[in-house]
């Protein structure tokens, strides 16, 4: 087996992907692009999928990274809009696009259409989170947007394979597909919340960083595989576990959470480039086998499908967002604040993205009485304008949207006085039972050490009430900011005499590999990430 093409595809996406974060262009348009001028090189492999291992290799652990960095409280307390969106809009999108679709082409099937409306009905919010983020965009209306993302994928894969199952034969009512809806997405809560407990448990317990994150790695894998097997809603299982473990990853040591977080950084980032970059590769190939379909005929049908996709979500997200408010005093009471402008940029946060491309991969090259899917080089032509055309005229347009209608931004100040409230509160409770502790002969220290145990807490507590007070006028910096430079500045010192002595050969390189973990442990105390 050559495994050249599959190192040429994955070095060249995080390349280009690693590229794309020095310029204000979206990777995704980059990979695509890039993807789509290297189908035409001579010589270029033929990068082709089993749809058959699409799903189960592309979505649970991009799920599970997900679910991870997700707020169960957020979630929870979010519990009514989320589900709209994630549930009612994705059915509504399906039929409403399918619908359209079957008008505007011709000669395409009902249950074609419909396939195609699942297909691209749950919008990725991976972008729309991130600019959310970075433009500090209140944390109600990122929670209700991520946790659609979560959540929307499940539903729309059913609707998939109720539509699919029309396709091919084996027929399928309304009443079958609510009640085929019902089952999977009950059957995956449980099957997640059988698995949750356990799993959470082996992670406590298994005291090797190494195989803690070898487990973490089959988790997603092994939820997904268990609720397929019987017939249930794999999504949802690795979205149930993974809020449950991320909602518990306290409990877990911290060179495991060091670890993992890296670990799904990784694999996130080369799992969604390396898919963007194979849309691009395979567009040539969908082109080509549009077949009937000319050059002209196809863009009027992506540029129809693109435009129903961005309304539907506008006629769903504004009476969803309004209505529960009109027939509900409680939620008025709960949510004064609602006005329209949070339901434009929810709206307008609609971008497709990896899941609608895993989909789309998915659907099987031939029927079961083994005649050729119908329309699929179109369904798959018109998955992959629909994601481009969101992420470039949605993607690009977001930021620009969200600073006109000047959306009140979070409160960093409260932010940062709650953070440095609750440090206070932990650090009082630290100071206590340091008092304890050494108030016991069996743990007596040198006056010097315990000094320092000291100091460092107190470290601890000051750290975030400095960034509260005034900055430096020749830096910018406050009083925080200059001491983690300093610090990392006289940790790169020390580190730069360690590789001396070792190329001197005074000491060993498993001696330096000792001593340059510990000064990255105290590295990451010192200089943590401020935008965790």
């Amino acid at each position: 087996m050559d495994v050249m093409p599959l190192l040429m595809l994955i070095a060249g996406s995080a390349a280009i992907a690693g590229a794309a974060r020095r310029t204000p262009v979206p990777a995704p348009l980059l990979l695509v692009t890039a993807g789509l001028i290297a189908s035409y090189v001579p010589g270029m492999p033929d990068y082709t999928l089993d749809p058959e291992i699409v799903l189960p290799l592309l979505l649970p652990p991009l799920l599970h990274t997900a679910a991870l960095e997700s707020s169960y409280l957020d979630l929870r307390a979010n519990a009514r809009p989320v589900a709209l969106l994630s549930v009612g809009y994705v059915l509504f999108a399906t039929i409403v696009v399918g619908y359209i679709a079957y008008l505007v082409v011709p000669d395409l099937s009902l249950t074609v259409a419909l396939v195609l409306g699942a297909v691209i009905a749950p919008p990725d919010a991976v972008a729309a989170t991130a600019i959310a983020r970075r433009l500090k965009l209140p944390n109600r209306i990122t929670t209700i947007l991520q946790g659609e993302s979560l959540v929307n994928d499940a539903t729309a894969i059913t609707a998939y394979k109720v539509a699919l199952a029309a396709v091919v034969g084996e027929g399928a009512t309304w009443g079958e597909g609510i009640r085929e809806f019902g089952v999977a997405a009950a059957g995956g809560i449980v099957v997640g919340l059988i698995l949750m407990v356990p799993l959470h448990w082996l992670r406590t317990h298994l005291k090797e960083p190494l195989l803690q994150n070898t487990l973490s790695l089959l988790i997603p894998f092994v939820a997904y595989a268990a609720a397929e097997h019987v017939g249930a809603s794999g999504v949802l299982a690795v979205v149930v576990v993974g809020l449950y473990l991320g909602h518990r990853s306290w409990q877990v040591d911290f060179a495991t959470r060091l670890q993992e977080a890296a670990v799904w950084k990784m694999v996130g980032f080369i799992l969604e480039s390396t898919v963007f970059a194979l849309i691009g590769l395979q567009l040539r190939v969908v082109i080509g086998g549009l077949g009937e379909y000319g050059a002209a005929e196809s863009a009027w049908y992506a540029f129809a499908v693109f435009v129903v996709v961005v309304a539907a979500r506008f006629a769903w997200v504004f009476p969803a967002t309004f209505l529960p408010r009109m027939l509900s005093s409680r939620i008025r009471e709960r949510e004064p604040d609602t006005n329209w402008t949070g339901p434009v940029i929810v709206g307008w946060a609609g971008m497709r993205g990896v899941v609608s491309l895993a989909i789309a991969f998915s659907i099987p090259l031939t029927l079961d009485d083994g005649e050729a899917f119908p329309a699929r080089n179109l369904v798959l032509f018109l998955t992959f304008t629909t994601v481009i055309g969101t992420l470039v005229v949605q993607g690009l347009t977001l930021p620009p949207l969200i600073r006109r209608l000047k959306i009140p931004s979070r409160d960093v100040l409260a932010e940062t006085l709650a953070e440095a409230q609750a440090q206070s509160e932990a650090s009082t409770a630290a100071e206590r039972r340091l008092t304890e502790l050494l108030a016991d002969e069996r743990n007596e220290l040198p006056q010097p050490l315990a000094d320092r145990l000291r100091t460092v807490m107190e470290r601890r507590r000051n750290a975030v009430w400095e960034r509260l007070g005034t900055v430096n006028e020749t830096t910018g910096e406050s009083a925080d900011e200059t001491y983690r430079r300093l610090a990392r500045e006289m940790i790169g010192a020390e580190r730069e005499v360690f590789v001396d002595l070792r190329d001197a050969r005074r000491i060993d390189d498993e001696m330096l590999r000792t001593l340059l973990r510990r000064l990255d442990l105290e590295e990451a105390a010192a200089y943590r990430e401020e935008t965790a």
